[in-house]
């Protein structure tokens, strides 16, 4: 086997742990989020606009907007995070910019600095409509690495 075919096969392991994972979260089913792609240290999440992700003004909420947020940055580190272990997020922080509207909302998650223990994410939410993308919400993220500890419920019990 060529270490090109071995790098493959990891990273398609490595997506399909993750896209496990995410189909288990019971929100981001509700918001009716969806993975775009996944990379080792990146991922893109969209969410559909529909009415009941609103506020009063009819713009996504700030809530479905830092949930993709959050889960976009936690799937980027779990990318680089070993087999057998899981993700948690320690904080976040995040910036509203603009009225966060479009078809769909794309929360982009990308892996700052990736340690044993704490991983730093830089987290970005654009409103996207046709070709058209707006920068909506950016913030970053901290989250722990849980050694020993798998994903998986049924691993879990």
């Amino acid at each position: 086997m060529t270490e090109k075919t071995k790098q493959a096969e990891d990273g398609a392991t490595m997506e399909s742990r993750v896209r496990d994972s995410f189909e288990r979260q019971g929100l981001m089913r509700h918001l009716g989020a969806v993975i775009a792609s996944v990379a080792p240290g990146m991922v893109h999440i969209r969410m559909p606009y529909r009415q009941e992700l609103t506020q009063q003004h009819g713009f996504f909420h700030a809530g479905a907007t830092s949930a993709i947020a959050d889960s976009a940055g936690g799937y980027a580190g779990f990318t680089l995070f070993p087999p057998g272990s899981s993700v948690l997020t320690v904080e976040f922080k995040i910036n509203l910019m603009a009225p966060a509207r479009g078809e769909y909302l794309e929360a982009v998650g990308k892996v700052i600095r990736s340690g044993r223990t704490l991983t730093i994410c830089q987290l970005e939410v654009f409103g996207v409509t046709g070709e058209e993308r707006t920068l909506v919400a950016m913030g970053q993220q901290t989250l722990i690495c849980m050694h020993g500890k798998p994903d998986s419920l049924s691993a879990q019990a």
